[in-house]
């Protein structure tokens, strides 16, 4: 499984990917997430789903980008160029995966900002080349392992926040993932986009570096359950009644 997830807000674009890929037995860490980057054509890509598609799908993409990059003056329409080269594979690869018990399936999230575009962009596309571009009211896209994190995005991020508090939130749902899910771990892959700079930034965080602030949030977790207001609960407690008599 993967950890996948893209936020946008009013001052830029933040996306987070674990590294963790499973082969049957094995476990290596590679990366989720590439970067295109020329001139004011900037824009990245994150995938959730078989590897064997997504190598494939990225190559044939990069083939267009070095023929036809400078004819994407709109971020959506490198999302059309991508989905084709998702459905090209599709077309190649489908059948023979099926029958050998694997599912086709490749989503993938892809943000950025190109020359023609008024503002920075995210978009999420499916595995049949269909996508939906996020809105201001759920300002984010999780691919991969999305139940565990996603509670905490839909509490606390808006677009009105800013890119750190963006980061932070993404980052305690990939927290809650890596703590449930036995195949999501570190290290992470962070990239940021500012509105309007078209240049996007990359980092890795490794389990070293963060796993203080998990323990951190986990204390603070705790505590907030202790003092969670109790009075509620006297109704129910009430029906067992006094264990003295």
């Amino acid at each position: 499984m993967t950890f996948c997830v893209g936020m946008k807000v009013r001052k830029g674009l933040v996306g987070i990917a674990d590294t963790l890929v499973t082969t049957g037995t094995e476990c290596i860490t590679a990366r989720k997430v590439t970067i295109h980057q020329y001139g004011r054509h900037s824009l990245f890509l994150m995938t959730s789903g078989l590897r064997s598609v997504r190598d494939k799908a990225l190559t044939y993409f990069n083939e267009v980008l070095e023929e036809s990059d400078q004819t994407f003056d709109k971020l959506y329409k490198a999302v059309n160029a991508f989905a084709a080269q998702v459905r090209r594979v599709g077309d190649e690869d489908k059948e023979a995966l099926e029958e050998a018990g694997l599912h086709f399936n490749l989503f993938s999230i892809i943000g950025g900002q190109l020359e023609q575009d008024r503002e920075h962009k995210l978009y999420m596309l499916y595995p049949q080349g269909n996508w939906v571009e996020v809105g201001q009211g759920t300002p984010y896209y999780l691919i991969g392992e999305s139940s565990y994190g996603k509670p905490i995005m839909d509490r606390a991020l808006s677009y009105e926040l800013n890119m750190d508090m963006a980061l932070k939130i993404g980052y305690l749902a990939f927290d809650a993932t890596r703590a449930s899910a036995i195949d999501v771990d570190y290290p992470i892959d962070v990239v940021l986009y500012r509105a309007d700079t078209y240049e996007i930034v990359e980092h890795r965080y490794e389990r070293d570096q963060l796993i203080e602030i998990s323990k951190w949030w986990q204390d603070v977790l705790r505590e907030g359950i202790r003092e969670l207001p109790h009075e509620w609960m006297k109704l129910a407690f009430d029906k067992l009644g006094d264990k003295s008599k």
